[in-house]
């Protein structure tokens, strides 16, 4: 790439040709207070006028985020014109802005709020009338609020760039423009997949998730047996809520926190997600073996199923019937713990702490209840589980390491902890199927060639004789491409993983904000390492295991001696499976 010479402040530096100002300024120690910097411009660039600078020989002041460098280009940040300029733009944003701060869970990371501070802005400079507000939260799982937004369209970028889908869009024109779904409609009534992208870059609190702290409050006021399992992706990004490193491993203080919070017991999704690969693995080989559908699709990403049932209803019968790792746990201890340990069902209320917005919505599904009982009866996203300890007093940074608990339930392999990455469910049922047809466990507990952030990755592998082609995509704009294939009656693949969000479960829609304004430790490139990092906690995780094979656990084997049988059996059908419809919106299926 060509290089250009420019000054910033009067400094000479040499930077790429191409790059907008804005780029070529953080990259030479300049950031420019702006509403975009830190997301890769997915934005509506210019819109918001944050970051006007000046430029000499230009007719006026310049959006940075848009107007690239040139050779000789003599720029200045700081002059007195350039600094009202940014002020005033953050000032007509606040005026248009419900300013109910202290009510907004968006408080802390509140980007808007960020740049008022940076700018200098004053509240109540413009006044006048706001725009009518929508508020929409009829789903589980996402609160749409449009006088909390500032019209930046990161979200419709995301969207976009994640899955394809045009979900969100600028609805209305002039004073009255919103962001939201076609005519103003609520998520129900769209073909949203709830998997909460477009909440992770909303720079407000526009877009967020819908809590549900309150329900876990009222079920201990009410004296429920109350515990809670938390997913694998969650213990590699929970600690930067208390501003630890991303990519930090926090289990032990997840736990000791979890016991602070009163739960009776705190068990590990992981050991579920061992159980779901005994099942898939086995559903698996069984189509292959007698001939029934395939491709055989994943079924752990609800974001996935959504958007499978409103786009792909003829291909469902690809899909495994296996209910995600927390509802069979929960299926789990509503009745084998339950039954071992005397406790009725009804009196137990079973919380996940996920990394995903869309297993808010899953839980509710009537084909993930029993007799009028949810497998699950509240899910937590990462984020509220932050908010949680931060409410209870408890001090983060003074927590011991502390253990899950594990009787009879809740012991884990390190397959089971790889589920929180795009790839990790592909190799954990790989290394269990190989042992399923030989024998005998794989050479290499790895591997490597469905590993990495690439859209879609492909591998085969020969088990005894029968070659296994296989697939993993993340972000539904890449599923999309398998899919499509699967139904020209192209597809090569006897097994396909999908992922809902990009990256997986460690980049999901309830996981913490990776905005650098408010992580000013981390290194420079974050944006585009931090998947990577929470990755590596996941499989430093899965390094650390003694047992490492979904199969070896001894209490997934002790479920099946006791309880269920055999993978596929007839009970474990009944608690460990579901069923799929094809559907248009989110109201076609709830009560």
């Amino acid at each position: 790439m060509a290089k250009v010479n420019i000054k910033i402040e009067g400094i000479p530096y040499q930077v790429e040709e191409g790059l907008t100002i804005l780029e070529a300024a953080k990259l030479c120690g300049y950031n420019i207070p702006s509403l975009c910097a830190y997301n890769h411009g997915e934005c509506s660039r210019g819109s918001c006028r944050v970051c006007l600078v000046e430029v000499k020989g230009a007719r006026g002041l310049v959006a940075s985020c848009v107007y690239p460098v040139n050779e000789g280009m003599e720029i200045t940040i700081s002059s007195p014109a350039a600094v009202a300029a940014r002020r005033a733009s953050v000032e007509l944003l606040l005026s248009n802005h419900s300013m109910q701060c202290q009510q907004c869970d968006k408080n802390e990371y509140c980007e808007l709020l960020y740049a008022a501070k940076v700018t200098g802005a004053r509240e109540g400079m413009f006044e006048g009338v706001k725009t009518p507000a929508t508020i929409d939260q009829i789903t589980p799982s996402i609160v749409r609020d449009t006088s909390k937004c500032v019209l930046c369209g990161r979200c419709i970028e995301r969207c976009k760039n994640a899955h394809g889908k045009s979900v969100l869009g600028f609805e209305k024109r002039g004073f009255n423009t919103i962001v939201g779904p076609a005519e103003n409609r609520s998520f129900a009534d769209s073909p949203c997949i709830l998997c909460g992208q477009c909440t992770t870059v909303c720079p407000t609190g526009a877009l967020m998730e819908k809590s549900e702290i309150d329900k876990v409050d009222a079920a201990f006021k009410a004296g429920k047996y109350v515990v809670v399992q938390t997913a694998p992706a969650v213990r590699a990004a929970l600690g930067e809520e208390f501003g630890m490193k991303i990519g930090t491993p926090v289990t032990g203080k997840m736990v000791a926190a979890l016991k602070r919070l009163g739960f009776k017991k705190v068990f590990d999704t992981n050991y579920a997600a061992d159980l779901t690969i005994m099942e898939e693995a086995t559903e698996l080989l069984g189509r292959i073996k007698n001939k029934g559908v395939l491709p055989m699709i994943t079924s752990c990403s609800p974001g996935w199923i959504n958007y499978a049932e409103m786009n792909y209803g003829d291909l469902l019968p690809h899909l495994s019937s296996c209910k995600s790792p927390h509802e069979m746990f929960g299926a789990i201890l509503k009745s084998y713990y339950c039954e071992k340990n005397g406790i009725d069902p009804k009196d137990m209320f079973v919380v996940s702490i996920m990394p995903c917005t869309a297993k808010k919505f899953e839980k509710d599904r009537e084909q993930l209840q029993k007799d009028g009982i949810k497998d699950v009866d509240a899910v937590l996203t990462t984020r509220e589980l932050g908010k949680l300890i931060k409410r209870s007093g408890i001090n983060w940074n003074m927590l011991p390491d502390e253990e899950f608990d594990n009787d009879i339930v809740g012991d884990y392999t390190g397959a089971g902890v790889i589920f929180g990455v795009t790839g990790g469910v592909m190799e954990a049922a790989l290394r269990t199927a190989y042992y399923v047809l030989t024998g005998k466990e794989h050479d290499l507990i790895k591997f490597e060639q469905v590993r990495g952030f690439d859209g879609i990755k492909e591998a085969s592998l020969d088990i005894n004789g029968t070659t296994v082609s296989i697939a993993v995509a993340h972000g539904m704009k890449n599923a999309k491409v398998l899919l499509d294939d699967i139904r020209a009656g192209k597809s090569k693949y006897q097994f396909i993983e999908i992922m809902g969000c990009p990256g997986g479960c460690i980049n999901g829609g309830g996981q913490p904000y990776v905005k650098p304004q408010f992580l000013p430790n981390e290194d420079p490139d974050i944006l585009d390492t931090y998947k990577e990092k929470r990755a590596k906690a996941l499989y430093s995780e899965d390094e650390r295991q003694a047992i490492r094979q979904s199969h070896n656990n001894p209490q997934i084997k002790a479920l099946y001696d006791e309880f269920l049988g055999e993978p596929n059996s007839h009970k474990a059908h009944e608690l460990l499976h579901t069923s799929y419809q094809a559907r248009e919106a989110f109201k076609t299926i709830k009560k």
